[in-house]
């Protein structure tokens, strides 16, 4: 997207040079056929002409010579014209300063590191972008039909136009060196082509995608995708959970979409093999342990002090940012 910006711009104001030096070149090889003119007087007689200083003819013209200068004199003048208003377009209608903004964001996208794309820009896209937002964690959207809406309750400084299954457009939103992709695009099919696309682009990549079909999930999983989302269950089973434990779940919200300083919950890698009671997080660290995932991904909620952890497997913690820096040092 970003190359066809800069051909676009570079169109638009080569376009008149090229075809100022079009119309000199054609000048000049008019005077050398009509009036036998050498190449440097033929060409010093069309510039005279172009620029309208009129120093006067190297010699008399012919008819023919005249008429052609003519012609020669009129199309400068709707160059020119063209010229002009084309400048003034550029830059009164604000295109100038949206072109200039969009190249100052792709060497920005350029910089980013352990950022997240966004690939689809629809209702699911902006629940992520606004998660994320939240936790200043930043990521690019990428998206192909719809503008950047003006009245967003939080910023995108990072949206881009572009086909999110092409591969110069993931490494134009900085896939190398993203940590994760979400794929909410509506169309099963682009999801998994997206999917496809990302893990080849970079195998470590974290790929969250939607899906729309039952059928779609495991093909989407089989594709590379970590986590594979319909959102119409989970509205569906969130709602019904509001009716059975409605503070548990908004308290369960809240945990897992608000970061800061003082509260987050993270994932740390175990350096450590001993138990939970020998390790004593609790009393070192005052982080609360949720729970572990082990290798095999298998998930143990509230684990025990008897628990006993290998390296390699991941504790699910809740604490501030503090206490959180205690205990990835005592894990490590």
């Amino acid at each position: 997207m970003f190359r066809f910006i800069k051909f676009k711009i570079f169109y638009k104001l080569l376009l008149p040079v090229g075809m100022l030096l079009l119309t000199i070149l054609m000048g000049t090889a008019g005077y050398m056929v009509i009036e036998h003119f050498d190449f440097l007087s033929a060409l010093y007689m069309t510039v005279t002409t172009v620029s309208t200083v009129g120093y006067g003819e190297v010699k008399p013209l012919t008819e023919t010579g005249r008429i052609f200068t003519i012609i020669l004199i009129l199309v400068n003048l709707g160059l020119f014209t063209y010229f002009i208003t084309l400048l003034t377009r550029f830059f009164s209608d604000g295109e100038f300063i949206k072109m200039y903004k969009q190249f100052k964001m792709e060497n920005s996208i350029k910089a980013l590191q352990q950022h997240v794309i966004i690939c689809g820009f629809g209702r699911n896209g902006k629940e992520s972008a606004q998660v994320l937002f939240n936790n200043h964690i930043p990521f690019v959207v990428l998206e192909e039909k719809v503008e950047l809406e003006d009245d967003l309750p939080f910023e995108v400084k990072y949206f881009m136009k572009g086909d999110a299954t092409k591969d110069e457009v993931l490494l134009e939103a900085g896939i190398e060196h993203a940590r994760a992709l979400i794929t909410t695009l509506p169309v099963d099919a682009d999801n998994l082509f997206v999917v496809l696309t990302a893990k080849q682009l970079n195998p470590n990549l974290t790929v969250i995608s939607r899906a729309s079909q039952d059928s779609s999930v495991n093909k989407l999983k089989i594709a590379g995708a970590s986590n594979v989302i319909m959102p119409d269950k989970i509205g569906g089973a969130h709602m019904a959970t509001l009716v059975m434990l409605p503070d548990v779940l908004e308290m369960l919200s809240i945990m897992t979409t608000r970061s800061g300083d003082d509260f987050k919950i993270v994932e740390i890698p175990s350096g450590k093999a001993m138990s939970l009671g020998e390790l004593d997080l609790w009393s070192k660290t005052n982080c609360t342990l949720l729970g572990i995932k082990n290798s095999d991904n298998h998930y143990t909620i509230n684990p025990d002090a008897t628990y006993r952890l290998t390296p390699g497997e991941r504790l699910i913690m809740m604490g501030s940012d503090v206490q959180i820096g205690k205990a990835k040092a005592l894990l490590a």
